[in-house]
């Protein structure tokens, strides 16, 4: 399985698909941290990078899984020899590429956004969040990636209106048990995240997991 992913790494990055999500995501770090953030503030500053760059995986986990026209993932599934591992292929390369721009977007403000480092115990819980973060991304992406809706204005249309239904679920009383994504926010910012965040990501892997298994079981009828 290893050589399909690396072989489907390296055709998402020779399309150029990666430059669009890339823009987003520094689009949004600039905006983040144009005002340098307090000290004492970064785990606040990490959760909501975690929460709205969701969106950006997603777009990404789409164009890494909208490379291969259908007869390409039909030739990967044959030099497979089980589709289930070219299913899975693809979504293992998703989840590396949405990694890759999960710890860029730790990174750069421990260089340039943070008036002071953050406690030991703040980095380890904003990567745990963008971590969470880049695990939904890469589960909308893949339930909106061409294989599942060919039609590519109704997959962006499902994709940004996914995400912002996340958002507004997650204001709603059952939020803490869908994907909690303003729940998070909001206990970074009240200083609870410590006793809030394992049942918080639990409920976001949770649906996460449903929807890869959503994806994985479409894509048995569509290659």
């Amino acid at each position: 399985m290893i050589p399909l992913v690396r072989f489907k790494l390296a055709a998402y990055a020779r399309s150029h698909r990666l430059f669009q999500p890339m823009i987003g995501l520094f689009a949004m770090l600039v905006v983040f941290y144009s005002t340098t953030v307090p000290a004492g503030k970064e785990l606040s500053s990490y959760a909501d990078s975690a929460g709205l760059l969701i969106l950006v995986f997603a777009w990404a986990a789409r164009g890494s899984l909208d490379t291969e026209p259908a007869t390409q993932r039909l030739i990967s599934m044959t030099a497979a020899g089980r589709p289930g591992r070219e299913v899975g292929a693809g979504l293992l390369a998703a989840f590396v590429v949405n990694l890759g721009m999960a710890a860029v977007a730790v990174a750069l403000p421990l260089g340039i956004g943070f008036a002071a480092m953050p406690a030991p115990g703040d980095l380890a819980q904003g990567v745990a969040l963008h971590l969470v973060g880049l695990s939904v991304g890469t589960a909308l992406g893949a339930l909106t990636s061409r294989p599942i809706l060919p039609s590519p204005a109704a997959s962006m249309l499902v994709l940004f209106g996914g995400y912002l239904a996340l958002l507004l679920i997650s204001i709603s009383p059952v939020g803490r048990f869908a994907v909690p994504i303003m729940p998070w926010m909001r206990a970074a910012n009240a200083g609870t995240l410590d006793g809030a965040l394992l049942a918080l990501a639990a409920a976001a892997l949770f649906w996460s997991t449903a929807g890869v298994a959503a994806y994985v079981r479409l894509r048995r009828t569509r290659p």
